[in-house]
């Protein structure tokens, strides 16, 4: 029996990729973005998976949480308004996502992000 083969961590986590280079990893890499949170979608055909779409300072991100992941990290997919997410890219049709793997609410992060853009 051969050795599965696994995308290496690309780059390793938890280093947060800018969402512009989402096209550089290869498929089924592993990867860390963080962004706020711009849209929560649970659509009811969707058999409970969530989509969120995250911007950061250069794109936006289409991740992908499945129904496990959800209610592993329910608290920080409801009311995260910025977050960390580390997943495997997937792209279908043209399109990138990152299948989640892990959620972080990194919210307390704003107050420092807005001190550092404040004029002395």
């Amino acid at each position: 029996m051969e050795p599965t083969t696994r995308a290496p961590d690309w780059p390793k986590p938890p280093d947060c990729l800018p969402h512009h280079l989402l096209h550089l990893p290869p498929e089924g890499a592993r990867i860390t973005v963080a962004g706020l949170v711009l849209v929560r979608q649970r659509p009811g055909t969707a058999k409970g998976v969530i989509f969120i779409t995250l911007e950061d300072e250069f794109a936006v991100c289409n991740v992908v949480v499945w129904q496990k992941i959800y209610r592993a990290f329910r608290r920080a997919v409801i009311s995260g308004r910025l977050l960390r997410i580390t997943g495997r890219v997937q792209r279908q049709s043209g399109v990138t996502h990152v299948v989640a793997d892990y959620v972080e609410d990194i919210s307390s992060m704003l107050d420092d992000l807005v001190r550092l853009h404040e004029p002395p």
